[in-house]
Formats: C-alpha cells, structure tokens, sequence
C-alpha cells in the first residue's frame, strides 16, 4: 500500500459549439470529487479549460453584475465526422475557453501527476472533451487519465471508442473513487463520504479557481420528476436532499471566506416539499441580512410558488427567477406537463406580489421537440409576455437514454447517432422543415 499522498490533476476541458456563454455554469461534480480527495490529503491540482479569469489574459474581462460573461473564443474547423450531415454550411464552429497557448503552458508548469481526473457536462462537446484529452496526454506521456461526467455517462461507448480516455467511468463518481485512485496510484482513500448522506461530503472545492465569480449550490441530487426529454433520473436515477442548516453553512462559507455574492441553485427540484427544506434555509438567510444574489438556471416546479414561497425568495435575495413552464398549451399531454393553466397564473401573481419584476421573472419553453407546432410556441410568446414575465426559448437537445429518445432519432432530418455534436440544439436537429427553420427565427424576433 503506498503511503506517499499522489498529485491527481482535475481537468474541466474545453467546450466546442457554435455558440457558448458563462450562464453561471461550474463542473461542480468535478470539484466535489476534488473536496474529497483532498480531505483525503491527496494533492489536487485544476486546470480549466473554460478560465475567463486566465492570468494570460490581457484585455479586461466583462463580468456581468451577476457573475455571468463570455468566454474567449477561437474558431476551429468543423470536425471532419459532422461535415458530412452539415456540410460547410454551419462553419462558425468555435473553441470556447482559455487560447490553447495557454493552457499548454500551464500544463507544462505543473508538476506531473500521477493521475488525471477529466469531466464531462454537454454530450455535444465531445469533441472539446477529446482536443483537451490530446494535449494531456502530449504534455504528459504516460499518465492514465480517467474520463467521467455526463457526456461520458450517457454517450459510454462513443467516449470510450473517441475521447481517448485510458479508463471511463459513468454515473457518480464517489463510489469508484477510491478503486480508481488505487488502481492507478497505490494510494488508498480513507475518508469517501457515505451516498445517502449528502451532509457527509466536503463542500466542494470551489476555491481551485482564480476567480470565484459566483458559486454553485446544489441542495439535492436527482429529480423526483422523469420528463420524456431529460436525463436527470437516468444520471442520479436516486433523489437525495441535504439539510438546510449544511446548504446554509456553505453559502455562509463562500461568503464570509470568499467574498462571494452571486449563488446560483443547480437544483431540479429546489422547492419540493418547502416546508421542510427551502423554507427553513431561507428564513436562514433572511435572519442573517446577508447582502448576497440567488439565481435558479435550472428552473422551479411551478406549482410550487406559493405565496410564501414567493416572499421569501424575494426577502432572501433571489433575483434571477426561471419556471419550467414548457408550454401554455395546457390542454396538451404531451412532455409531461405537469402545471395547469391556473397554476401558472397564481406563480406568476405571487411572483408580482412578493415584488419581482419582469426582467428577473422568464418561463421557459421548449422549441424544437420532434413533430412540435411551432405555431404552438408563437402562442406562449404572447401569453407569457402578457403576464409580465420574459419568455425564454429552451431549444431541444436529443439526450440519449431519455424516453423521447427514439422519437428524435425517429424525427431528425440527419442520423443524430452517428456522433453526440449532431444533437447540439444549435443545429435545431429536430426541425425537419426550412419553413420551421424560419418560423424559429421569427419566434427569436417575438422575445424582444
């Protein structure tokens, strides 16, 4: 068994799409996993890829008052396996993070690890995923990297054939933590925080970073919802909660320490049973008049804002408000609607009532699905700006391992298996018609 404590490199690559923006997205799994190494006296070091903050940088970085703003970007050529379905139609095909040169040159400062850790978010990346695996291993010969995150645990056998990871793991990664840094380093972890117990595990490493310009919080992990399009119940098929009073602690933790003010909630379901979960972390923070901003990308369950739910985001500082709202064709079964038109109204009345305004309230709505109505969309615009809440398009991304799956293979005007890139919801891969492609560009007009 060895003793000596090894140097394990976690590495958040870079993003390949045709267009990509800061919207307070972190890899927090990423640096969960890198809290508990190092509370396991592993030395951990962190190269991101997607740095806005890189010290190289030399013109000023535009930070946003919420903590969002643009990445660099480099534009590369459309990877040869997409030119065939998209021709050289699509060419503004971009590297979004810090400029190679300098990732490079960051990796040649390093002490070399005894193992890489790389994750993985969007499926569509997958080529960003294997540009940054390349360069690991050619600054670094030898060293076995492990490739784990969504794209790697929804697209398995495409990244374990493509990314040029020497292992893949899918899934959490907590629970083969210890056997992977074994295998490769000799080293055995001591300290792995039990599954069901959420308030066990180390906050995560956030500190890694050269600039903390806001910080994820994630209160749970799963969904108790399974809707056609999304993944959450196939990648945490589990749904587990923290205590508010350990949510509250590390919110005080980046505050106080940090000097952190902009938090934004990764939860799918964060006002799920309220009374004994985000109810009592609000007054929390409410008591403690703390001057900090809560943002929910991730949207809240709309039967869930009650009034009192209402006032309280309000009072605790919440100031970027998303509803999963999908469509105001309530009538419909489609997509698993799960709100009723009077639901929506009463969200939106307590919302107005607590104070919030229009530019902090957005519904989204889904566009693009396999066979949809777009004139359906057209009519949500109008309802939901008639509310005096801003409507935001949610455009489809075909995951697979989702029951809508099938139907978007079914659907898609080219073979949307043939590699993960061809999913991107920037391509619109669902939409068959020319005379749809537009009635979405009209629809993009509608918001403004």
């Amino acid at each position: 068994m060895k003793t000596d404590s090894p140097h394990i490199l976690c590495v958040n690559p870079w993003v390949h799409d045709f267009a990509a923006f800061d919207f307070w997205a972190r890899p927090l799994g990423l640096f969960t996993i890198a809290a508990i190494l190092r509370q396991n006296r592993v030395r951990v070091s962190f190269l991101d890829c997607m740095n806005r903050f890189h010290p190289r940088k030399t013109n000023p970085v535009k930070v946003y008052w919420d903590g969002r703003g643009p990445f660099e970007k480099t534009r590369i050529p459309l990877p040869e396996a997409l030119e065939p379905h998209l021709g050289t139609a699509n060419a503004n095909f971009t590297r979004y993070g810090a400029l190679k040169e300098w990732v490079e040159q960051d990796l040649l400062s390093m002490d070399r690890p005894d193992l890489i850790l790389v994750t993985s978010l969007m499926t569509y990346w997958a080529t960003g995923v294997a540009e940054t695996i390349t360069l690991l291993k050619k600054v670094f010969p030898g060293v076995p990297v492990v490739l784990g995150g969504i794209y790697a645990t929804l697209c398995e056998a495409h990244a374990r054939k493509h990314s040029g990871a020497d292992h893949v793991i899918t899934g959490p990664a907590e629970p083969v933590l210890a056997d992977l840094v074994r295998t490769y380093t000799g080293f055995t972890l001591n300290d792995i925080p039990a599954p069901a117990d959420l308030d066990a595990s180390p906050f995560a490493a956030l500190d890694l970073q050269d600039t903390m310009a806001y910080a994820p919080i994630l209160t749970s992990r799963g969904c108790p919802f399974s809707c056609e399009y999304c993944a959450s119940s196939f990648l945490e098929p589990r749904f587990r909660r923290r205590s508010p009073e350990n949510v509250f602690q590390e919110i005080c933790h980046w505050h106080i320490h940090f000097q952190v003010k902009n938090f934004a909630f990764y939860d799918d379901a964060l006002l799920i049973n309220p009374e004994k979960y985000a109810f009592p972390l609000l007054e929390r923070i409410i008591d403690e008049k703390m001057d900090i901003f809560f943002h929910t990308p991730n949207a809240l369950h709309i039967k869930e804002v009650s009034a009192k739910a209402a006032d309280l985001m309000f009072r605790a500082g919440f100031k970027t408000i998303r509803l999963g709202l999908e469509t105001t064709d309530f009538s419909s079964h489609r997509y698993d609607i799960k709100v009723k038109q009077d639901e929506f109204f009463t969200a939106v009345e307590n919302l107005r009532s607590a104070g919030f305004a229009t530019d902090q309230l957005g519904a989204y709505l889904l566009c693009g699905l396999p066979g949809q109505n777009l004139d359906e969309v057209g009519d949500s615009i109008i309802l939901v700006k008639r509310l005096g809440v801003t409507p935001v398009l949610a455009y489809y991304t075909p995951i697979p391992h989702t029951p809508m799956w099938a139907d978007a293979v079914k659907n898609a005007r080219f073979d949307i298996t043939a590699h993960p890139a061809l999913t991107n919801n920037s391509l619109f891969p669902c939409v068959r018609s020319q005379q749809d492609l537009a009635r979405i560009s009209q629809l993009k007009k509608m918001l403004k």
